[in-house]
């Protein structure tokens, strides 16, 4: 399944992610590649990512994405959690 347009492919990490972090206060997928979908930019913001290091925030949503990354050239992660 490739992450061809790029509305599409934003909508599907999107929904992957949303139903990963559930508890996601925000999640906001950008297509960075120009709309083939090769890059993405993702912003999750959970609580599920308090006390841990940016390393393991950014593994969690690798991890999440794994199979949607195969089809990517890049993927441009930034996490956060609730203020």
């Amino acid at each position: 399944r490739s992450l061809s347009s790029g509305s599409e492919g934003e909508s599907r990490l999107a929904r992957v992610l949303r139903e990963r972090f559930p508890r996601a206060s925000s999640i906001r997928v950008v297509d960075i590649s120009g709309g083939c979908g090769a890059m993405y930019e993702v912003h999750v913001e959970s609580e599920e990512f308090r006390n841990k290091r940016t390393v393991q925030q950014h593994q969690m949503v690798n991890q999440a994405l794994s199979e949607e990354i195969k089809h990517m050239h890049g993927l441009r992660i930034f996490t956060s959690t609730p203020k």
